[in-house]
């Protein structure tokens, strides 16, 4: 995205910035395309976990099965009319691989799935037809991908993994969770990296702007900022803190008769069987090998509070106890 030309730049923030703009392309996009079928298949997968859960592999893995439609990076910027602007847009059969700007090795091109879907919940949120509409516009990206089902990454669902559940009864929704120490640790340094780029690079910080990355960096929001005793977001203690929020209310949900999933990040890297339970589970034969799911364990040398670490452990412990249960 650093790359872009001035053109490319002013494009994106034309059709990103303004509502008018995507509710009116939207609009467009379905007049033209739209075909919703009330018996379409609704068998989707949903991925959504606290940001650097593991939740980019776990898309990768799924989606290079050949069998879901995913937004992509190619759908940029016009994301609410995915068929319009593959019509308009000439794409590059053969995209060349980079590494994204988080700066964690995990390399991108324009066909890469990636988490587009935010630009709607925030085009729409007080639509009180979002669901109605949210479901053709899922019917749309179908169609444009020539998919029958939708498979979704985007950490800012924990906030509505209910509603989707209510809105998609037979989708699987896989929520990865992380060693909390660690997962703790690698937030905090993305937050630092993304920091440290917004002077380097602004072009790239109002890029995750647009698309609704709040998470870490510049402009971001803490999932609960009521009642919380480590407000300082440049301290390890605050993303333990909210690894406990997040993931308690993870463990209110139905979890053992729902179509929720925990997944553990560490059974995921090192169990062979849990990635083929998980395959079994969304019915699908193609994908990475269980070899391409590494680890990252580093070192913490941060000074942390022990009390809020025995709690993380705990919630850490009861939800991969439901995640080996769930997927065996």
């Amino acid at each position: 995205m650093n790359n872009y030309t001035w053109i490319e730049k002013k494009l994106h923030q034309l059709a990103l910035s303004s509502n008018f703009m995507k509710v009116t392309m939207f609009d467009l996009e379905r007049l033209i395309f739209s075909d919703i079928k009330k018996d379409q298949m609704q068998d989707h997968v949903y991925i959504s976990g606290l940001a650097r859960s593991g939740t980019t592999i776990l898309l990768n893995s799924i989606y290079h099965s050949g069998e879901f439609a995913s937004l992509t990076y190619d759908d940029m910027p016009f994301i609410l009319s995915p068929n319009l602007w593959s019509k308009l847009y000439i794409r590059d059969k053969n995209p060349e691989l980079k590494e994204r700007a988080h700066g964690d090795n995990i390399k991108i091109s324009t066909n890469s799935p990636e988490a587009f879907e935010e630009v709607f919940w925030e085009t729409f949120s007080d639509n009180y037809e979002s669901h109605k509409l949210y479901k053709e516009y899922i019917s749309l990206i179908l169609k444009k991908n020539k998919k029958i089902r939708y498979l979704s990454k985007n950490n800012q669902n924990l906030k509505r993994l209910i509603d989707i559940s209510k809105i998609y009864p037979d989708a699987k929704i896989l929520i990865p969770f992380r060693n909390p120490l660690q997962h703790a640790n690698s937030i905090l340094h993305q937050h630092e990296h993304f920091l440290n780029e917004e002077e380097n690079y602004p072009f790239a910080i109002e890029y995750m702007r647009l698309i609704g990355h709040s998470e870490f960096g510049p402009d971001y929001k803490a999932f609960s900022k009521s009642g919380i005793e480590f407000k300082n977001d440049m301290s390890i203690n605050h993303w333990l803190e909210q690894w406990i929020i997040v993931y308690e209310k993870v463990l209110r949900l139905p979890l053992e008769s729902g179509n929720f999933y925990p997944i553990c990040y560490e059974l995921l890297s090192n169990d062979s069987n849990f990635w083929s339970h998980i395959k079994k589970l969304l019915k699908i034969k193609h994908s990475y090998s269980i070899d391409d799911f590494n680890e990252s364990k580093k070192e913490i040398v941060k000074t942390f509070d022990m009390n809020l670490l025995d709690k993380a452990m705990n919630l850490y412990e009861q939800l991969k106890k439901i995640s080996s249960k769930k997927l065996a």
